[in-house]
């Protein structure tokens, strides 16, 4: 077996639609899970041999972890050679790993997860690597490489790149005043969205000058704003990480008519997206974070089961690591992203 690879910290700028690293080879987590030789097969949609695959998320406590389950259901339905069995969503790291050795017991063919934590998720994700059966990794990552054949990540760190970049293009060269509203501090992928945020503001000398930490629920977004807002009589840019959480956000600060600021959201839910394309309040534009995540781990566990590799790359694998794009949605392009928006 090789040693394990040294981590390394990878960053995605903004406008990159798609950043790919590493293929695993050799004796790696890459080698488990597939029935036939990998071949450069650009004719992905054709049926193959059946494959079945075990899915497990979180509890869909708001609108962007619905979309993310129900995407993963919705793309799974459109392959006949896909049998999927979806476990109960949950917060609870035990019941998920129960789940997760459900799944093993069963011999399922490949199991794409969404940790409640990623952490606590590695050790029974390496069992089922051990076992045979390919992990896809969606979203938090595990804390060991081998506890995956794929990873399908949405870029935090860039997500806070592209908010910064957006308020510098509006406000660079001046004494703005930034706030942040931020999710749950605790989650590496907040900090990551928080330091983006702050590297893209130092480029063009702005800083965070208020910053407060909710929990993305609209009663979280709405209790920490008001308490911003006591504390900030004035704001010209706000970015706020979670369009979920930003529905109390717009509440508290229609409650405190406050729209002196232009505000920018996180994720690309409907309504957001739909105010923006209104373009009649503070909200202008939002930084996609991909609800299609664990869709896009339904169609990559496929493709590693069935030896298949992505149609247009001339490696004949599957990557291991793929992390997609946080573009900026104005109203200039809104209407480009509507039909992946989900509803909060």
């Amino acid at each position: 077996m090789r040693a394990p690879r040294p981590r390394r910290h990878l960053v995605v700028a903004a406008g990159a639609a798609l950043a790919i690293t590493g293929l695993i080879t050799g004796c790696t987590a890459g080698d488990t899970g597939t029935n036939t030789e990998p071949t450069n097969n650009s004719d992905n949609e054709a049926s193959g041999d059946r494959v079945v695959i075990g899915f497990s998320g979180p509890a869909a406590d708001h609108g962007w972890l619905g979309a993310i389950n129900s995407a993963a259901i919705a793309e799974a339905a459109k392959y006949p050679d896909i049998d999927l069995r979806v476990a109960e969503g949950t917060n609870d790291a035990n019941l998920q790993i129960s789940q997760i050795e459900t799944f093993i017991n069963d011999g399922v063919d490949a199991i794409v997860l969404l940790p409640t934590d990623g952490a606590a998720l590695t050790d029974v994700a390496i069992r089922a690597m051990e076992a045979g059966i390919p992990v896809i990794n969606v979203d938090r990552e595990f804390s060991s490489t081998f506890a995956a054949r794929v990873t399908v990540l949405g870029d935090n760190y860039g997500m806070g790149v592209s908010a910064g970049t957006y308020i510098c293009e509006q406000f660079g060269g001046t004494d703005a005043v930034v706030a942040e509203v931020a999710g749950i501090d605790s989650l590496p992928l907040t900090q990551d969205r928080s330091r983006g945020f702050a590297d893209a503001l130092d480029d063009c000398g702005l800083e965070v000058n208020n910053r407060v930490a909710a929990d993305f629920t609209v009663a979280g977004g709405e209790a920490v704003t008001s308490q911003l807002l006591a504390a900030a009589p004035h704001i010209d840019a706000l970015w706020n990480h979670d369009d979920d959480q930003g529905i109390g956000v717009l509440a508290a600060l229609d409650a405190a008519g406050r729209n002196e600021m232009l505000m920018v959201g996180g994720a690309g839910s409907k309504n957001a997206m739909d105010a923006i394309k209104a373009d009649d309040g503070v909200l202008k534009a939002t930084i996609i974070y991909p609800s299609t995540q664990a869709a896009d781990g339904i169609r990559l566990a496929r493709l590693v089961v069935q030896g298949k590799s992505l149609g247009d790359l001339v490696e004949v694998e599957v990557p291991n690591r793929i992390v997609l794009n946080a573009p900026v949605v104005t109203k200039e392009n809104v209407d480009k992203y509507l039909p992946t928006a989900f509803a909060s």
